[in-house]
């Protein structure tokens, strides 16, 4: 006969709290955290659904995710950044996820004795999401349309579940219940799966976009070949191949856009507003430009870098079309996510050839790197210009706007810092002729030396590559006479005017690190 899961009165005078587990009650805790977790995935499922056929991005989890970018403060941002590197949005989808289902499963739990206790929990998940996506600047009239729908599965489901296992709140171990829960969590568990490939197949707007982006026939960049390169082991490339190409914005699910959708429009302070389309970009004078770009987030020695071969329209051509006012001094560009970023209007007017980007290395943009159309200006941090998927520029001013990092403590102007940096050896090496190897940066400056110390002695001038531009990057390489043991490497760049870089360490915030890049190796 089984136990009672709840003991008699006679019990409460003398509790044995080392006593193990019942394992009726445990079988039942489990069982209805299960049913909760599974209540939670069929909502999102169908949440995915909705989304998809609505055409929006704005699932539960991209809504809170979104909503939790927007508000991070910036010494977490750099975190994540340099825990996870360019898979923080990964890291952030999971650690969303899961704190999602510990709720759920804690809802499930209650909602086996009290069901709206239970369902409280998940009127609160949805609730947040509802909010998180309402207010989203992209969220168009109906993003929230799937957190709500989302909830709304999850209750029903969550009411089965709760209805099942009541019966075992008296007998924990009864056959029957056991026998219906195991039913209703497959049927759950394969609707679920069924409902998420479901909304994979109706959400085919990332393949309709992929096919659009490979049926491009864009301008064939003339043949620009790299200078030669630092023949080493080990050493950075001098183009950044896309796949490699690091990623940083703000954007936890991708805006998809059909260039045939594509549309641009230049306003605020100008004589004469412009609207571009797709079609209408590539019908001008294009450019093929190698530019180096860097995160404002890179940390000294960090691989948030990347040169490529950049192709587009002059943004010159298109301001100067526009006619800014004599008293603008900025634009604020604007994604298809809403993100917005201020740029010196003065950049995007001289000769450095700030564009609007529509292919990388010889290749439409990827999706990830702003297709169809992004901003490339060489000489600033991306936070301030690299504004991907982009559908908006106001030529405005600075004391007019504030654009999306501004408010959250990063400096409104964002050039970028002479730096340098060791690729390798990385660890380890053997005694003898060493190839040090690495590069160094200073985008629309350029980079006139470079230097290596062992173990803090003197410098030794290493030998520069070719300088390509000075909106590139430069490899250089030094031969070192490597003795066995253990030893510092450190290096340090001069710009084209003979200024060292700065050598005392600051953080990325607000403006971008500083710092001299060092290495220890082991050399046997």
């Amino acid at each position: 006969m089984n136990q009672p899961l709840v003991r008699s009165p006679h019990d409460l005078d003398g509790p044995d709290r080392s006593a193990p587990v019942r394992p009726g009650r445990r079988g039942l805790i489990l069982r209805s955290a299960i049913g909760g977790i599974l209540a939670a995935l069929a909502g999102l499922a169908a949440g995915s659904v909705a989304a998809a056929l609505l055409g929006t991005r704005q699932t539960p989890v991209v809504a809170i995710g979104s909503a939790f970018i927007d508000r991070v403060p910036p010494w977490l941002k750099d975190l994540a950044i340099s825990l996870f590197g360019t898979n923080d949005k990964t890291a952030l989808r999971i650690g969303i996820l899961t704190v999602l289902l510990a709720f759920a499963a804690l809802g499930g739990y209650l909602a086996v004795r009290r069901y709206w206790v239970g369902a409280a929990v998940v009127i609160v998940l949805a609730g947040v999401a509802v909010i998180a996506a309402a207010t989203r600047p992209d969220t168009g009239q109906t993003g929230f349309v799937p957190s709500l729908v989302a909830g709304a599965v999850a209750l029903i489901i969550l009411r089965m579940f709760a209805t099942r296992l009541s019966g075992l709140l008296d007998q924990p171990d009864d056959a029957v219940s056991r026998r219906g829960f195991l039913q209703l969590t497959a049927g759950v568990a394969l609707g679920t799966v069924a409902v998420g490939a479901l909304g994979r197949v109706v959400g085919g707007r990332r393949s309709a976009v992929t096919d659009a982006r490979a049926a491009l026939q864009l301008p064939v960049p003339p043949s620009l070949d790299p200078p030669a390169g630092v023949q080493a082991a080990g050493a950075t490339p001098w183009a950044t191949p896309n796949d490699d190409f690091y990623r940083i914005d703000t954007a936890l699910s991708v805006p998809l856009i059909m260039p045939a959708d594509w549309k641009l429009r230049i306003h605020g302070m100008v004589e004469r507003e412009i609207s571009l389309s797709f079609e209408d970009l590539l019908k001008r004078s294009v450019v093929h430009k190698w530019v180096t770009l860097t995160c404002v987030s890179n940390e000294v020695g960090g691989d948030l870098i990347g040169n490529a071969l950049w192709s587009g329209v002059l943004l010159k051509d298109l301001l100067t079309e526009a006619g800014p006012a004599k008293d603008a001094d900025a634009i604020q560009s604007t994604s298809k996510d809403g993100f917005t970023a201020g740029t010196p209007l003065s950049t995007l007017l001289d000769d450095r050839q700030s564009m609007l980007a529509f292919a990388m290395n010889g290749q439409p943009l990827p999706v990830e790197h702003g297709f169809p159309v992004r901003i490339v200006v060489p000489g600033l941090y991306g936070y301030v210009s690299a504004t991907k998927w982009l559908v908006d520029i106001e030529v405005t001013r600075f004391d007019q706007f504030e654009a999306y990092w501004t408010p959250r403590g990063w400096s409104e102007l964002g050039p970028i810092k002479l730096s340098s940096r060791i690729d390798v050896p990385r660890s380890k090496a053997s005694a003898g002729q060493v190839t040090v190897a690495g590069v160094a940066w200073d985008q629309h400056v350029g980079v006139s030396k470079v230097e290596v110390r062992v173990d803090g002695g003197p410098w030794q001038q290493a030998e520069l590559a070719t300088d390509a531009s000075i909106d590139t990057w430069r490899q250089w390489h030094w031969t070192w006479d490597a003795p066995r043991g253990n030893h510092v490497l450190q290096v340090r760049a001069f710009d084209a005017q003979g200024n060292p870089q700065i050598e005392s360490q600051a953080p990325p915030a607000p403006n971008g690190s500083t710092g001299l890049h060092s290495v220890d190796i082991k050399v046997g």
